[in-house]
């Protein structure tokens, strides 16, 4: 089995930067085929490649990544993902990653998060949390140190 085919399968066939569906049947030269990332630049990165589209792979090579948080979320001040990603992976801890309008925004955020985090560090256990404070609500990610 090709290293493509073990990458996707572990990923559930879903881009690690967009977190769309990857067709396993398009080409892979086709801009939405499937691309094995390699993350060779972070050497402690727990996973060393990741699938990506053909186009996500290319586009983060001219620069950073940044994980899109959803046009319905009600969020100010949203995190950068990669970041808080590489923080909680290397020293865990809690880190807030947003504030929101209303407990039920806060609380839809804190899903989302939870969920996406499943997929762009997979075995990192993180939890979310809603904080209130100052008329607005906090959300924080956390997890253990690994």
């Amino acid at each position: 089995m090709s290293l493509l085919d073990d990458v996707a399968k572990r990923d559930g066939w879903r881009c690690w930067v967009c977190d769309e569906p990857v067709d396993a049947d398009m080409s892979v030269n086709d801009p939405r085929g499937p691309s094995v990332d390699s993350r060779t630049a972070d050497r402690k990165a727990k996973v060393a490649e990741r699938l990506a589209h053909r186009a996500c792979n290319t586009r983060k090579g001219a620069v950073k990544v940044v994980i899109a948080w959803p046009d319905r979320l009600h969020v100010v001040e949203p995190a950068p993902l990669i970041t808080v990603a590489e923080r909680l992976e290397r020293k865990g801890g809690r880190e807030l990653v947003a504030r929101c309008p209303s407990r039920k925004d806060a609380q839809e955020a804190a899903d989302w998060l939870v969920d996406r985090f499943s997929r762009l560090v997979p075995g990192l256990p993180v939890t979310a949390s809603v904080d209130a404070g100052g008329g607005q609500f906090l959300v924080a990610l956390a997890t253990g140190r690994r």
